[in-house]
């Protein structure tokens, strides 16, 4: 096993996370993944994405077990994110703005960054709440979309199963409440503009741990 453990699926592409750090990578991290790492003795561990409904999510239990056991735990994206926000007074990392969205009260629910992807690639099949939001709100602040259209588009999202969110979906959904030339300009925007909070998120815990991993000794530069 690697010092440098890293659960990783769709919020980052396996090239461009070893582009900027040396680990190993594990597919999005299920109950006992974290408990395996440590006794097969990672020193760091990154967790990133994580299963939400079709496995058992990642335990708090392991992850503090973890921590009692000297493992530095970093979390950021997506389960990571809500996993940090919960844990982070007890010693568990917590890296970028989903993060910190989800400790500030911002984001509460996990349906936020929950969505469906690729088994094999874990190309993403659908787009996250928290992204859309992000997208959303960039609209608005150049001027694409005023308030009232923001506030149909979120709900509209909002109102969208995980597996069903698209931008294209959430533009069907707020037609009928916005006129169509509005609901047209976004969705022009967003297939040019989209924020993808997720992978920031994710390349920044990843430039974190690598930090983390010299101020040990470990050597995890790409």
């Amino acid at each position: 096993m690697h010092d440098v453990v890293v659960f990783l699926g769709p919020s980052c592409s396996p090239e461009r996370a070893r582009s900027l750090l040396r680990a190993r990578y594990l597919p999005p991290a299920s109950r006992g993944d974290v408990t395996r790492a440590v006794a097969a003795g990672a020193r760091i561990i990154g967790i990133i994405d994580g299963v939400f409904f079709q496995d058992c999510a990642v335990g708090h239990r392991e992850i503090l077990a973890a921590l009692r056991a000297g493992v530095i735990v970093v979390g950021a994206s997506s389960m990571g994110a809500l996993r940090a926000a919960e844990l982070d007074t007890l010693g568990m990392e917590g890296v970028g703005r989903i993060y910190e969205a989800y400790k500030s009260g911002e984001l509460v629910s996990d349906d936020e960054v929950a969505l469906v992807f690729d088994p094999e690639s874990f190309v993403p099949l659908s787009e996250t709440l928290v992204n859309i939001r992000y997208t959303v709100a960039r609209a608005e602040d150049e001027g694409v979309i005023d308030r009232t259209a923001a506030k149909v588009l979120v709900a509209a999202a909002s109102s969208l199963y995980f597996p069903e969110r698209t931008y294209e979906a959430v533009g069907e959904g707020a037609r009928g409440i916005l006129p169509d030339a509005v609901v047209d300009r976004f969705c022009a925007y967003a297939a040019d503009y989209a924020v993808d909070q997720k992978k920031e998120d994710a390349e920044a815990a990843l430039r974190r741990i690598r930090a983390i991993a010299r101020e040990q000794g470990i050597d995890a530069d790409p």
